[in-house]
């Protein structure tokens, strides 16, 4: 049975008013919340980028029940791999196991910020490979002390660790990262409804016991409003930046960037990906996809921060039922 969950989009929303969303979506019913991690926001009108670490603790409180997870941290360059393997130790402990640590690659539009440049898809495959190392080996406990070809760890240990090991999940975007990660993570994450980079993740990790159990996370966003040009202009002031695809999008230093990048997309181009208006049943179908393909967890990210408390209030509940209701049909 799919899982259906609400993205907490530290991109168009204060910290505030994320604690307060993940509330009201764990009341709606949602399966699971997840949080992006960002340090700018995609455009200016978005408006946002709070510190998601310190933001989920807080959610970890706000809420009792509810899974969580990171969607998705970059543990290489803002963050070195030891203090994502520390935060991530300190939230599972907050959420009492609830928990999953969501990681990838990155893209510049974070990681710049440091100084340190922005390397290419290689170099940030191979740090994010070394990386994942890391973090499981503090969190399997003891000190470690490590020099690799991205970075040094110095007698390092996490000292408040939880009972088991964090899950961790990996974003891949092609054959070649499911190739080098499907043996490293325990989950997958994608933003494409792919069947076959599904089926490709279980083939490798076919030889590994857990391999059934494996999560398939997907992200769908929409803009649902009962006033559908008041959805599709949000979607089109807020969310255009997504026209762009992942090259792209990966490589763009600065919400200023992403305007002049974006700057010829129409309000239309936006409506033919993005379903945008009142219709539950027609973002229903948008889902179909992602589980078609094999996804077992997919999260909304309704746009738009001034539209979240109606959604959450008027749409969450109905649309739940409608997705389960279709979910069991299928």
């Amino acid at each position: 049975m799919t899982r259906f969950g609400y993205t907490l989009m530290t991109e168009q929303s204060g910290p505030r008013e994320l604690v307060r969303y993940a509330a009201a979506a764990e009341a709606a019913g949602f399966d699971f919340l997840v949080s992006s991690d960002h340090y700018a926001p995609w455009l200016e009108e978005q408006g946002h980028a709070p510190n998601a670490w310190t933001t989920l603790g807080a959610v970890a409180q706000a809420t009792r029940r509810i899974p969580l997870m990171t969607y998705v941290t970059c543990p290489t360059m803002r963050y070195h791999p030891a203090i994502v393997a520390q935060q991530a130790a300190t939230l599972q402990i907050l959420a009492e196991g609830r928990f999953t640590l969501g990681l990838g690659s990155g893209e510049s539009l974070n990681e710049h910020v440091i100084g340190a440049g922005w390397p290419g898809l290689e170099e940030r495959l191979e740090r994010l490979a070394e990386a994942i190392g890391i973090i499981r080996d503090l969190h399997a406990g003891g000190t470690v002390s490590r020099l690799g070809q991205w970075y040094r760890v110095d007698a390092a240990k996490v000292w408040d660790l939880p009972d088991r090991p964090v899950p961790i999940a990996v974003a891949v975007s092609g054959p070649r990262s499911v190739q080098r990660f499907a043996p490293l993570a325990d989950e997958m994450v994608s933003t494409s409804p792919d069947a076959e980079l599904v089926r490709s993740w279980h083939r490798i990790r076919a030889n590994d016991s857990a391999a059934a159990r494996s999560r398939v996370t997907g992200q769908l966003p929409i803009s649902w409003d009962a006033n559908r040009d008041k959805a599709i202009q949000r979607a089109h002031e807020q969310f255009r930046w997504s026209a762009g695809g992942w090259d792209v999008n990966s490589n763009l230093p600065t919400p200023a960037s992403f305007a002049a990048a974006t700057q010829f997309v129409r309000p239309q181009d936006v409506a033919e990906t993005i379903q945008c208006g009142p219709d539950l049943d027609a973002i229903v179908a948008a889902v179909r996809p992602y589980q078609d393909a094999g996804f077992t967890d997919i999260a909304v990210v309704e746009i738009g921060d001034e539209q979240q408390d109606r959604f959450l209030a008027e749409a969450a509940e109905p649309l739940l039922a409608k997705l389960r209701a279709a979910d069991t049909d299928s």
